[in-house]
């Protein structure tokens, strides 16, 4: 009798079920990344290491998406009507050069300012949407209703030659799986993370509660152009789409405005994917607890990038009592401060610690949420871990 593929065992982790093993997928491995030529060889080198590697399709690196370097997935793409202008200036009285970007639409003018801070990562150039502009913009590029006519132009759907470029990459990325025995995945979807983006945190929750109609227009018109995007990826058969929601969390979102703006688009993309016969995976790494309910209401398949430390306020043994045998909880370790930061014996135990507490069914062991720091101590630092979770399966622990 064959072993299961890894492909075999996240899927049935992800459908509640017993493994006959937990899996070990990392959710993000830059280190990795860093040290390989593409996305595939990444895969082939955590299949030699041991774990249950997923391949992300369209595989775009971040240099290839400089409009969208934080958002994966199909390339975003302008009416061809926009002219897009940039420039900057240095005004005297200020500590950073301002970086100024507009679209200029038929329904109006997009602007955002920036400020051009040391660790600017992205030279003159403002991204379309992009963590770092967030905290440094001194305008936002969507401020108002009036705005949204001329953001119409910019959330398009997928052009044809970005369609046929993803089916030609889909395909590819099929056969390499389909001979390793992994899972493929696509996304990323997006909804209050694009608000982010847009408008600014700070201001995305005033709007929640000073201009609700406003924010429900943007949350309608990001929630179409999203699932345009995400139909495409559906069509390539992947086997989990995810969708980021690292801004969707409690420390932005109560629970009633969370049911009121987010979980309605939620529960719409959950059931599209079942719909193609396809997992769903959210990503939401800290302060859970009082959406678990609304997780499981959603039909999410799986949650992923459950961080254990403190910091990250998430109830671990309740939401394994909560998701026991409907959503599949994947993480369990802390990347920072376990594997870059820990010592051996701190990791062997935080690794025990979340085997025995959500394992073994529907769950998948990682790091959360990604590993960055290249030294020794991380390298030997995950080679225990794995050599734990190992030792686990075999039924050593």
């Amino acid at each position: 009798m064959s072993l299961p593929t890894s492909r075999e065992l996240l899927l049935s982790a992800i459908s509640c079920q017993t493994p006959s093993r937990v899996p070990c997928c990392l959710m993000s491995f830059r280190i990795m990344r860093d040290r390989c030529r593409d996305w595939y060889e990444v895969a082939e080198r955590e299949k030699e290491m041991g774990l249950d590697p997923m391949l992300f399709v369209p595989p775009a690196e971040r240099h290839e998406r400089p409009e969208h370097p934080e958002l994966r997935g199909l390339p975003i793409r302008f009416r061809p009507e926009v002219i897009t202008r940039e420039w900057k200036n240095q005004p005297a009285d200020a500590p950073y050069p301002l970086l100024h970007k507009s679209y200029e639409t038929p329904a109006g003018v997009l602007s955002t300012v920036v400020r051009q801070t040391g660790d600017w990562p992205h030279g003159d150039h403002i991204p379309f949407v992009d963590d770092y502009q967030i905290a440094r913009a001194e305008r936002n590029l969507v401020t108002a209703t009036q705005d949204l006519e001329a953001l119409r132009y910019l959330l398009v759907p997928p052009a044809a030659e970005d369609i046929a470029a993803f089916r030609r990459q889909a395909e590819e990325a099929r056969r390499f799986t389909q001979k390793r025995g992994m899972l493929t995945s696509g996304g990323w979807g997006v909804g209050a993370d694009m608000v982010g983006w847009l408008c600014g945190l700070e201001n995305m929750v005033y709007l929640a509660a000073d201009s609700p109609e406003f924010l429900e227009a943007l949350f309608e018109m990001i929630g179409a152009w999203n699932r345009e995007r995400m139909a495409v990826i559906l069509e390539s058969g992947v086997d989990l789409y995810i969708r980021r929601g690292w801004y969707e969390s409690c420390q932005f979102w109560s629970p009633a405005l969370y049911r009121r703006f987010i979980l309605p688009h939620l529960k719409r993309e959950a059931r599209m994917a079942h719909e193609a016969g396809c997992k769903f995976g959210y990503i939401m790494t800290m302060s859970t607890r009082p959406l678990l309910d609304m997780f499981v209401e959603a039909g999410i398949d799986v949650l992923i990038g459950i961080d254990p430390s403190p910091a990250a306020q998430n109830d671990l043994p309740l939401m394994k009592e909560k998701f026991r045998g409907k959503i599949c909880i994947w993480g369990g370790i802390d990347a920072a401060h376990t594997i870059e930061l820990g010592t051996a014996e701190e990791v062997r135990r935080e690794t025990e610690k979340a085997l025995h507490l959500l394992g073994p069914d529907g769950f998948v062991l990682s790091p959360v949420d990604n590993i960055t720091v290249d030294t020794p101590q991380t390298w030997s630092n995950l080679r225990v871990m794995i050599r734990t979770w190992q030792e686990f399966s075999r039924g050593g622990s």
